[in-house]
């Protein structure tokens, strides 16, 4: 199995929303965004996947190596032999790679979020920088595009969020703001032992209507110039303020349950901004 082969099974097998986006690009950024997205696949696998937190931190300290000598011209890891190409050519920096591998890395040392800044902190990392390299490699020309991408990764990763309060618990995980659980008197043992109440659906409706802001603020710094090009983004809006929209109609049952959208519907909802620039 050559590089771009192992990211495309990569990506494909991973089944998310993301997939849909990439389907209507050009090959070169398609290959691209593929190598990309199977980056971020790799590095948030380890957090996921490995139980142990001392093998996890080791792997992710291999992975900040491998980006730094993938840099310097001597890629090792498939992914990063894939992705190196569109480094040169789509203007990704190693930087960012690196602070992806910090937004993992949070995962790794802490559970919980004292107030919405520091949670915003973690949305940045894991997110808005993926947001800003998608941006470059989907043919980003105004400067002002990075701004959106970065507001467009935050209300996705808050819709992320919002769907995965259940499976975060069960790995001990709230990712929901401490100050905020607080204010609408929902204790952790109540998240972490997934019990349901009307205090939990007032908490989620506040977090569901701070994610639509984030959507709203996104398209609205969106340049009228890099609209066409940033049509992929603009799928992934439509994608997941729809799964936002399921979340909210089914009263929050996010605790024993993940919601999701059929792989027809995402297809839909990606070919209705591709062709007819239309949101879900």
């Amino acid at each position: 199995m050559n590089p771009e082969q192992y990211v495309q099974e990569k990506a494909a097998a991973s089944g998310s929303s993301f997939y849909y986006a990439f389907l209507f690009l050009p090959k070169p950024r398609r290959a691209a965004i593929t190598a990309f997205y199977a980056f971020c696949r790799e590095v948030d696998d380890v957090v996921d996947e490995v139980r142990d937190p001392g093998v996890a931190a080791t792997k992710l300290a291999w992975w900040r190596t491998e980006v730094a000598q993938a840099f310097a011209g001597q890629p090792r890891h498939p992914v990063m032999q894939a992705l190196m190409p569109a480094a040169h050519e789509f203007n990704i920096e190693a930087h960012q790679l690196l602070q992806v591998i910090d937004g993992c890395q949070m995962d790794l040392d802490q559970t919980r979020y004292l107030d919405f800044p520091a949670l915003q902190r973690y949305c940045h990392l894991v997110a808005g920088v993926v947001g800003e390299v998608a941006a470059r490699i989907f043919g980003q020309q105004n400067p002002q595009t990075t701004a959106y991408a970065h507001k467009l990764g935050l209300a996705l990763q808050l819709t992320n969020i919002l769907r995965d309060v259940g499976e975060d618990a069960m790995r001990g995980r709230i990712y929901l703001p401490v100050n905020e659980l607080q204010q609408f008197d929902v204790k952790a043992h109540e998240v972490l032992n997934r019990v349901y109440s009307p205090r939990f659906v007032a908490l989620m409706k506040f977090q569901a209507a701070r994610a639509h802001q984030a959507y709203d603020e996104a398209l609205a710094l969106l340049p009228a110039a890099d609209r066409r090009s940033q049509k992929p983004g603009l799928m992934m809006a439509s994608i997941y303020r729809t799964l936002l929209r399921e979340i909210e109609r089914d009263d929050f049952k996010v605790l024993d349950q993940r919601v999701s959208l059929t792989p027809v519907r995402k297809l839909w909802l990606a070919w209705r901004v591709q062709a007819l620039g239309r949101m879900g």
